[in-house]
């Protein structure tokens, strides 16, 4: 299986975050899966193709290639395949095409963007993989209380938030993603569109 990690690309963050996903990483890749990220060196991303490589998986890469050109992001060397996008756009489109499931860890603005990217997605019908957050140290606690509160003041259907399911056990985690049953879902239903 295809799985797409989103995460944090800075290199500034605690290390029990970057410890955490490479963990997860390794053993995913001693499953048997491969990874699509964004393609970086550092932070999250860094952790996640440093763990699947360890574990002998194999590693896309999806990046712009201004990334490159104006130096934005470290590269991580050891890709089996690195493609490059035009766009921030496109980046984000081929990681969600080639993906069988994702998996949301700790992050900045970008990836709280690809979290409700694949959520509206699912939402709308254009795709019905797992979501899996992985939620190290609480991080995403604040996140889901809003997630909360917008269902009950009508602007979510509470549907949407069993679209995807937090885990802080990485074994958990990736039971879920590989027994992952998908259910269908209306889109008119959960827009509440009369």
């Amino acid at each position: 299986m295809k799985i797409c990690i989103f995460g944090a690309s800075s290199a500034t963050i605690d290390q029990s975050y970057i410890s955490a996903v490479e963990s997860l990483a390794e053993k995913m890749a001693r499953r048997g899966h491969s990874l699509v990220f964004g393609a970086g060196a550092t932070g999250v991303m860094g952790a996640a193709a440093r763990g699947v490589k360890r574990g002998g998986g194999f590693i896309h890469g999806v990046i712009p290639e201004f990334f490159r050109e104006e130096g934005v992001e470290k590269i991580y060397p050891e890709c089996d395949l690195l493609t490059f996008t035009e766009t921030m756009a496109q980046r984000k489109t081929m990681m969600e095409d080639l993906a069988d499931a994702f998996i949301i860890a700790p992050g900045g603005i970008g990836t709280l963007e690809e979290f409700y990217e694949v959520i509206t997605l699912k939402q709308l019908g254009r795709h019905n993989k797992a979501v899996a957050v992985y939620d190290l140290n609480a991080y995403f606690r604040t996140l889901e209380k809003f997630m909360a509160e917008m269902a009950q003041k009508q602007f979510l259907a509470e549907e949407c938030r069993q679209m995807y399911k937090y885990f802080t056990d990485e074994d958990e985690l990736l039971g879920y993603i590989e027994g992952y049953v998908p259910r269908n879902f209306s889109p008119r239903a959960l827009k509440k569109v009369d």
